[in-house]
């Protein structure tokens, strides 16, 4: 299942100010903090927020009570950490005016440096390269060989490296398989140019592939391999390493650590083994970059072939026209022809033709031609259709009208006949009528949908089912057989005047 939960669901209040009323003025101030945050100038106060901002020239007539405003802002948004800064009062008056300095989030630093990167993306990116898997290889060799006696800085070390190198594979390969797959590619591939590199991406493809066919399955046998006792005393030695590095935003304890590195560790065992109910993404990966080589390898020849059509072939018909004509007899240029330019595309029609002679010695070509009619597939003039004409169903419309206007009299009927009957069980009838029992089961699938277990109809009754007893329970014969159901009983009363 995918690492999913409510907090996916949840507005993200960090962003606001990438889209809010004044997002130039947010922005701005948000980037000054960053450039101070890059230079280890961590808290600042609004007077040099409002100065930095002056300066850049940007923004004209901003005053320092905007500035705070929008420092305000940016806190109650989270991007910004708020403290009062007592060491610039001088007096009490000063001290009571509350002067604050900020410094940025976490997440605000995270966003900006979200927004630096965007700058320098002009496409997906990516590249095809087995390394990763070599030394993804290499790693789990260690931990099978010193899992259990591994110092655990070092097998911390390992596990952000196993990390690592396989969020790099991953992301890498999704990236490229996009970059290959984009509007842009395809217009690209639609191109002569795309002959010019066609062979160096098939190559460059078929490494790839070559490469994960050799070093995925050795990792995953190796996985197979490992026994699950090594793991555990693995992950316990990564957790105890990763604690062993002070960190005061993270405030988990051994046993969430140790949680949260299984699930890593089950995500990375099923990208290479896969489950039962899928296979693995190595198998994914390999068999998008067959399709990719296809798709080359097709694109390049249907541009070849695009190619050859747009080649004048005069020179080489008229050649083939003066080696026929220096042929002596017809036999001799069938036999060219047939050599040049093959059979033709045959049309074939099943049929079975009456024969003039049973001979088994009579040729097809001495039997007498059969005839048959074929439609065109042009877009010309069609058969003409055969127009009907309207017929008069007025007698049968008149008798459905009234067979129905009948069939809605004799519901009715049935419906006051058991609506005098007042109190009534189930048990007091021993055979009833198959529409006596569709009417029953409709007001008690009615009745026992509401809570209280009644209902009012529409002639004015109310209509109460009373549950019966546990076990007591009725056969009541129909034309169609025999119904065992539980011991119902109707309570009907009229409501109203």
């Amino acid at each position: 299942m995918p690492n999913i939960g409510p907090e996916h669901l949840k507005p993200l209040s960090e962003f606001k100010y990438l889209n809010a009323e004044n997002v130039s003025r947010y922005r701005l101030i948000m980037r000054v903090f960053y450039e101070n945050h890059m230079k280890l100038r961590y808290w600042l106060r609004p007077l040099d927020v409002h100065g930095a901002v002056l300066h850049t020239g940007l923004i004209q007539d901003y005053t320092l009570e905007q500035c705070e405003q929008d420092l305000q802002v940016l806190h109650e948004w989270g991007n910004l950490e708020c403290q009062q800064d007592k060491a610039k009062s001088t007096s009490i008056e000063e001290f009571k005016k509350k002067r604050f300095r900020y410094q940025m989030t976490a997440a605000a630093v995270e966003i900006e440096r979200l927004l630096e990167s965007l700058k320098r993306v002009q496409g997906y990116g990516g590249e095809l390269d087995a390394g990763p898997l070599e030394t993804i290889l290499q790693r789990l060799r260690d931990v099978r060989d010193r899992g259990t006696q591994m110092p655990p800085a070092e097998a911390f070390a390992l596990w952000k490296e196993l990390q690592d190198r396989f969020r790099k594979l991953h992301e890498n390969a999704v990236d490229y398989y996009a970059q290959i797959s984009s509007t842009k590619a395809e217009a690209l591939m639609q191109t002569a140019a795309f002959l010019t590199f066609k062979e160096d991406l098939r190559r460059y493809l078929q490494r790839f592939a070559l490469g994960l066919q050799q070093f995925g399955a050795h990792v995953e046998g190796m996985l197979r391999a490992l026994p699950a006792e090594t793991v555990e005393a693995f992950l316990e030695r990564v957790t105890r390493g990763e604690m062993e590095i002070p960190n005061l935003e993270d405030a988990r304890d051994f046993d969430e650590r140790i949680a949260a590195h299984r699930e890593e560790w089950a995500s990375f065992v099923a990208w290479f083994m896969g489950s039962d109910s899928d296979e693995s993404e190595v198998v994914k990966l390999e068999r998008a970059t067959k399709e990719a080589i296809g798709r080359v390898v097709r694109q390049a020849l249907a541009l070849q072939e695009q190619a050859r059509a747009g080649v004048s072939r005069r020179r080489d018909l008229a050649y083939l026209a003066q080696w026929f004509m220096r042929l002596d007899s017809i036999e001799d240029a069938h036999r060219l022809g047939a050599v040049v330019f093959g059979l033709y595309v045959p049309r074939h029609f099943q049929g079975e033709p009456p024969r003039s002679t049973d001979s088994a010695d009579c040729s097809m070509w001495e039997e007498t031609p059969l005839f048959r009619a074929l439609s065109p597939k042009t877009r010309g003039p069609r058969q003409r259709l055969v127009i009907s004409p309207v017929r008069d169903r007025a007698v049968q419309k008149a008798k459905a009208l009234e067979a129905w206007r009948a069939s809605q009299a004799s519901a009715r009927g049935l419906e006051r006949r058991w609506l005098r009957e007042g109190t009534f069980a189930i048990s007091d009838y021993e055979r009833l009528e198959l529409e006596d029992r569709e009417l029953l089961l409709q007001w008690i699938s009615r009745a026992l949908a509401r809570p209280n277990h009644r209902f009012r109809h529409a002639e004015g009754f109310q209509i109460r089912v009373e549950l019966p007893p546990k076990g007591d329970r009725h056969h009541i014969s129909f034309p169609d057989g025999e119904m065992e159901m539980p011991n119902f009983r109707f309570h009907i009363r009229r409501e109203g005047p």
